[in-house]
């Protein structure tokens, strides 16, 4: 049983533009490399072990990824390590380029 939620583009674009939503893309380098939700943190998902902790002061907690398979699988453990306020962008930035939501250029890997 899952205990995070999972949500579409447009809920995702109104909690940013609320301002309260820490975002982790959890994709790998060479796909952040070609475009980023804007304000989001890059954890790759094999790292999210070792850099969890960056998560832990942060209310509400976004994962996405390409497609939404990775970030739920983020979500699990963000679950499981007790954060409570947790989602799951579902389709990923396909979905949210597909919603006609755009791409920023990643600070840097």
């Amino acid at each position: 049983m899952k205990s995070y939620s999972e949500i579409d583009a447009q809920e995702l674009n109104e909690m940013i533009s609320q301002g309260k939503v820490l975002l982790v893309d959890v994709r790998n380098d060479d796909e952040v490399i070609q475009g980023i939700i804007a304000g989001a943190m890059h954890i790759q998902l094999s790292m999210l072990p070792l850099e969890y902790e960056k998560l832990t002061k942060a209310k509400t907690v976004v994962f996405y990824c390409h497609s939404g398979i990775r970030s739920a699988h983020a979500a699990d453990f963000a679950v499981a390590k007790g954060l409570t306020d947790v989602h799951n962008l579902v389709g990923g930035v396909v979905a949210w380029a597909k919603a006609g939501y755009a791409l920023a250029a990643p600070k840097s890997l």
